[in-house]
């Protein structure tokens, strides 16, 4: 296959470019900054979202988009310039996947294009499925509706289209580093109240459930990326602390979080717990679908 992807060059679309080459698949990745790259039998870097670049001419026929671009949620405190940058990379990049997908002849087969588990809002007592509808009124919520209206345009132009609603992705890099912190310095413990919700995936069942999607023409529409079993937040941090062999023990007030991370704050005090129905229904098998293994596969030397 001929895959194009956008943000390739993450931590997430590093990961699934890989794959795609041990499979022998052609991967072209989308970029702002083509020069900065090599390109391989395998992988070839075309740009895009500049003035400059016209990648509807330097593309060829592929089967397939992965969209993956985005600023991600948890590099800096959440200010209003902070949010629209959120808001506008989601937005911008989309939109260019649907221009290019405009132009394309013959159009990709699919588009699989990346979303995240703040559709649903935040609830402590609420499990959430693909089948709920109803988004939350928060910040992420709005992000995430605004970002998959843009992408469903991709069906009107007879593309089948899955929004993959990613959790709290766990790997070298990401979220998890930083909440190891914490327990290597013996000071680890409940966030807030502990028990907020983490639907929580592992980095190997993420790229394992995006080529999974590209591959089963029946999956389409919103995917929860999430492994089946989500934990309370006390519960995830007393399994990372015995992983780690560090004392689950010292908890970080609520005031004190959102005293240092303003609305940010939201993605540690608040949460979801949100189960993979969609996955499960069309066949997928989590590599890692309990918290203990997956976190010993990243952690343990």
């Amino acid at each position: 296959m001929k895959i194009a992807i956008t943000g390739g060059t993450g931590f997430v679309g590093s990961k699934l470019t890989q794959k795609l080459i041990n499979e022998d698949h052609h991967v072209y990745i989308l970029t702002r900054s083509p020069d900065k790259h090599e390109n391989t039998d395998h992988v070839t870097h075309i740009g895009w979202l500049r003035d400059e670049y016209t990648p509807s001419h330097q593309l060829p026929s592929v089967d397939a988009i992965v969209n993956l671009a985005g600023e991600s949620l948890n590099s800096g405190r959440w200010t209003e310039k902070r949010k629209k940058s959120i808001m506008d990379s989601r937005i911008q990049a989309t939109e260019g996947v649907i221009d290019l997908i405009e132009r394309m002849n013959p159009k990709p087969e699919v588009l699989i294009n990346a979303s995240a588990v703040g559709f649903y809002g935040q609830s402590e007592t609420k499990t959430f499925t693909e089948e709920t509808d109803r988004p939350g009124e928060d910040f992420l919520a709005n992000v995430v509706v605004e970002w998959e209206k843009r992408a469903a345009k991709a069906q009107s132009l007879g593309v089948r289209t899955a929004f993959v609603r990613f959790g709290v992705i766990l790997g070298e890099k990401g979220a998890l580093p930083k909440m190891t912190i914490p327990y290597k310095l013996m000071i680890g413990g409940n966030l807030g109240s502990g028990e907020q919700w983490m639907s929580w995936i592992h980095i190997d069942d993420v790229v394992e459930l995006i080529d999974y999607s590209l591959r089963t023409s029946s999956i389409e529409g919103p995917v929860n990326g999430t492994a089946p079993n989500p934990k309370r937040n006390k519960d995830f941090g007393q399994t990372l602390g015995t992983v780690l062999g560090r004392p689950h023990w010292i908890p970080a007030p609520s005031f004190a979080l959102k005293t240092v991370l303003g609305d940010m704050s939201s993605l540690l005090l608040n949460g979801q717990s949100v189960i993979p129905n969609k996955a499960i229904s069309h066949g997928y098998s989590f590599i890692f679908p309990e918290l203990k293994p997956a976190l010993q596969s990243l952690l343990k030397s």
